[in-house]
């Protein structure tokens, strides 16, 4: 069977407990279509990049999926007409990754909140760490009479 992954967007006025039997409901109607979620990921309430409806922020879920295309666009049906979801898209994948999204990842792996920015660490602020009224690159300016 294709391997797929599922990602929807919830309302951010949703409870973290109404999401996941949103994710139960989906996950029933693969399984019913001869399919399997090989795994489910919660990302969390998230602010969005603009505005989708009137939701300045939204629940993110990913799926792995295991399922015939035939139980995919079903599911796909039912998102679409669930009034919950804001949001939703299905790409094909050639295999499922056994390991967690970057999006799970992201929380553990950064060290003081700067993730490939090895060039920069230390430094402080953007003119290298000199007091802001410190500068001597340029000359004092003389008042006007």
């Amino acid at each position: 069977m294709p391997f797929y992954e599922h990602v929807f967007l919830a309302r951010q006025d949703l409870t973290t407990a109404q999401v996941e039997t949103l994710t139960e409901g989906f996950t029933k109607v693969l399984v019913e279509g001869k399919g399997q979620v090989a795994g489910s990921e919660y990302w969390g309430l998230r602010t969005l990049a603009y505005r989708i409806a009137k939701n300045r922020k939204a629940h993110y879920v990913m799926l792995n999926i295991d399922a015939p295309a035939s139980a995919v666009a079903e599911m796909e049906r039912q998102v679409g007409l669930n009034e919950d979801i804001i949001r939703s898209m299905t790409i094909r994948v050639d295999a499922l990754s056994a390991e967690p999204s970057a999006m799970t990842r992201r929380g553990g792996d950064r060290e003081g909140g700067r993730e490939g920015r090895g060039d920069r660490e230390g430094r402080g602020d953007r003119d290298g760490g000199a007091p802001r009224g410190d500068r001597g690159e340029r000359p004092r300016r003389e008042p006007r009479a």
